[in-house]
């Protein structure tokens, strides 16, 4: 069956973003008419340079009228059989709009609020979560995910069972599938032998829930190590305050967002992610196509994909002392860094790879498109 595929993006940048991209790349190779709304940007021009058709779209929020009235407006115009909603506000957009067209929608929940980030298994609290954080958020997930035709997709089976148990979702309406990295990742060559010195690398949001501050304080306890910063974010003012108080300014760059962070990584040692919550981090998976080893927390999904001693080093979520020694540990031994990044590369060829996600996902689109009950739950493999 081939598939007319609208996926659906209101973020410009972010794990998100750079999943939609290499999903469509892998719809529009397997024959199918791949499409992508977003912001205007980066991804979505690399998404039209491999021949996915690309529609300009800016949704500032689910009170944005005219942005909710161009969605409508482009749902009429391409008419897809299927729409796949791939961030929290394209969620609740989509799933609003799409029974009004009789389409099919599939919502990948690729996190949950910081404030509600404590009922997936595995993570920290981030902060107390508030009465009306469970009734706005759980109970209009519940509202949304009931939306005739439809299915929420998780990338980490922790996300799997905060769907069911917190939001209240039934199994059936359920699945997860996980995140995978497009094919220029592994297309390229395993890195070469490093030059002298040790090169840590984080990627993300600057965030308060990837803990940034207290990984370069952590950074300043482990003698020759340097740390690069990829990415920016809301805590890039206590991220460089932290850097001053430590003295590390000679040993820590911020290197701001970078479109492509491929050679960034590739020239790192390791990868470190000592957030306090995540779901299945496309950071994670590109450093280890990359050929490196991860130094990251036991939070969410990160324990699915990293094998504590195999690909990396697992460590509890703001135990610091465990974060040293294990950047100690990788930052002292090449051999291992090289046994466990090669292992690292081997992990994301076999299991995830953008062209496995899409397939496995492709099996839930034709499940949801050819359900005929309406109402019923839809049982997905």
């Amino acid at each position: 069956m081939t598939l007319r595929v609208l996926q659906l993006v209101t973020q410009a940048r972010g794990g998100p973003v750079d999943h939609a991209v290499d999903i469509a790349l892998e719809l529009a190779a397997l024959g199918h008419d791949s499409r992508l709304a977003g912001p205007p940007g980066p991804h979505l021009a690399r998404a039209a340079a491999g021949g996915v058709r690309t529609h300009p779209l800016v949704v500032r929020s689910g009170a944005d009228l005219r942005g909710l009235r161009a969605a409508a407006a482009l749902l009429g115009r391409v008419r897809p059989d299927l729409l796949h909603l791939q961030d929290r506000r394209a969620g609740l957009v989509g799933r609003t709009l799409a029974p009004w067209r009789g389409i099919p929608a599939v919502y990948t929940l690729h996190g949950v609020p910081d404030r509600l980030a404590g009922l997936v298994p595995g993570n920290l609290p981030m902060a107390a979560a508030r009465h009306r954080d469970r009734v706005a958020y759980l109970a209009g997930e519940r509202l949304l995910a009931a939306t005739p035709r439809s299915v929420v997709v998780t990338p980490c089976e922790a996300l799997a069972e905060y769907a069911r148990r917190q939001v209240g979702l039934s199994a059936t309406r359920v699945h997860t599938v996980p995140n995978g990295v497009g094919r220029a990742w592994l297309d390229a060559p395993p890195p070469a032998a490093r030059r002298t010195g040790v090169t840590a690398a984080w990627l993300g949001v600057m965030q308060p829930v990837k803990r940034v501050p207290d990984l370069v304080r952590a950074v300043a306890r482990v003698p020759d190590l340097s740390l690069h910063l990829i990415g920016d974010g809301p805590e890039r003012t206590r991220v460089e305050a932290a850097v001053a108080r430590t003295g590390s300014t000679g040993r820590v760059r911020l290197l701001g967002f970078r479109p492509d962070p491929a050679p960034h990584l590739r020239s790192a040692d390791l990868l470190v992610l000592p957030s306090a919550a995540e779901a299945c981090p496309m950071a994670v998976l590109q450093a280890m196509a990359s050929g490196l080893p991860v130094v990251a927390t036991r939070v969410g999904g990160i324990p699915e994909i990293v094998r504590d001693g195999v690909d990396g080093l697992l460590v509890d979520a703001g135990a610091d002392d465990q974060l040293v020694a294990a950047l100690r540990t990788l930052s002292a031994d090449a051999g291992l860094r090289a046994r466990m990044g090669a292992a690292a590369r081997r992990r994301v060829r076999e299991r995830f790879t953008a062209e496995r996600c899409a397939r496995e996902l492709l099996a839930v689109y034709e499940t949801v498109y050819e359900t005929v009950d309406d109402t019923a739950d839809v049982e997905v493999r």
